[in-house]
């Protein structure tokens, strides 16, 4: 095979370059396995720029632990407080408290910092002027 490589710049070019991906990737090749990793570097260069990740709200993470495990709304109540408390969280009307993280964490074995909110960043120190003595 050629050593071609597709350069991605729109959704077309990004079709082809998976099915080349496709194509190569069963190859015993050390070209085709070289061109396979470039490949898949370039693909997720262009994902990446057209749609970023961003971080799980908590309350999404919350979910998705709910859905893995298979609780309900109503079970989660003995970990989160009250029936009220789990639907303000999940919707993200409230955070957690110290006791729910750690009860979520005992619950799912997920790391606390999962379960910490992002930190805020602090405004901008304004210079404060001495008047001349």
């Amino acid at each position: 095979m050629d050593a071609t490589l597709i350069l991605i710049d729109n959704d077309a070019e990004l079709v082809r370059a998976r099915a080349l991906v496709d194509r190569l990737w069963n190859s015993n090749d050390a070209r085709d396995i070289a061109r396979v990793e470039a490949q898949a570097r370039l693909i997720a260069a262009y994902e990446e720029r057209n749609w970023p990740r961003r971080a799980p709200s908590i309350a999404e993470l919350i979910r998705h632990l709910m859905d893995q495990h298979g609780l309900t709304r109503a079970e989660m109540a003995s970990i989160l407080g009250t029936p009220s408390r789990v639907s303000e969280v999940l919707r993200g009307k409230k955070g957690l408290s110290i006791a729910m993280i750690q009860r979520l964490r005992a619950r799912f074995r997920v790391p606390v910092d999962l379960l910490l909110p992002p930190a805020k960043k602090a405004p901008a120190r304004r210079a404060v002027k001495r008047a001349a003595a």
